[in-house]
């Protein structure tokens, strides 16, 4: 089972992910986590990616899916499946992963939108702020996240509707009550 797993931030994608990860063995890919790895063992990708960050400039789409291919061929190839956490954020991106996933005889089952409304994002965020001190926890760059996280989702939920892999999960409740949502609406994916 591969998934994507979709929401603002502050919606609980980490927490689903580690949930999901127990229930099913998946592998969890986070763009952001293997970018710093990368960097961090300064792997010829890793330079790569680097001089980009380092100039203020997006990662390119052909340089992301070298590495997102360099994982799954390296790290989730023994795993029955993929969460897919901060990848794609567009159309191209999610193209390239349908070709990098049907390389591999494999499919994307299930988009999951955690759907959380943007105020009470922006409240999980400053609390987690003030616990953690994490500086971009501040309500301006949580507005400013958001409303990139809006104009880069909208046109990729939309994307994932037509294809009928899209499902949105309401994110504003116990966390136990959204893994067993997001765990029906999978196992319905997994079956088709």
């Amino acid at each position: 089972m591969n998934i994507v797993l979709f929401g603002g931030p502050g919606s609980g994608k980490g927490t689903q992910s580690e949930k999901l990860i127990d229930k099913y063995g998946l592998h969890h890919i986070s763009t952001g986590e293997v970018l710093r790895d990368h960097i961090k063992r300064e792997t010829d990708l890793g330079k790569i990616a680097k001089r980009y960050i380092d100039e203020g400039q997006l990662i390119p789409d052909d340089l992301m899916i070298n590495i997102l291919d360099d994982v799954l061929e390296k790290e989730a190839k023994d795993k029955p499946g993929v969460i897919f956490d901060g990848f794609p954020r567009t159309i191209p991106q999610a193209e390239a992963l349908n070709d990098l996933l049907r390389k591999r005889g494999k499919e994307l089952h299930a988009v999951v939108g955690l759907e959380v409304p943007d105020d009470e994002l922006v409240k999980r965020m400053i609390n987690r702020g003030k616990m953690t001190g994490r500086a971009d926890d501040n309500e301006e760059t949580i507005k400013k996240r958001l409303n990139v996280y809006h104009n880069q989702t909208s046109p990729l939920r939309e994307h994932y509707k037509k294809q009928n892999k899209y499902v949105a999960i309401d994110g504003n409740r116990e966390i136990g009550h959204i893994f067993d949502s997001i765990t029906k609406e999978l196992d319905k994916h997994a079956g088709k």
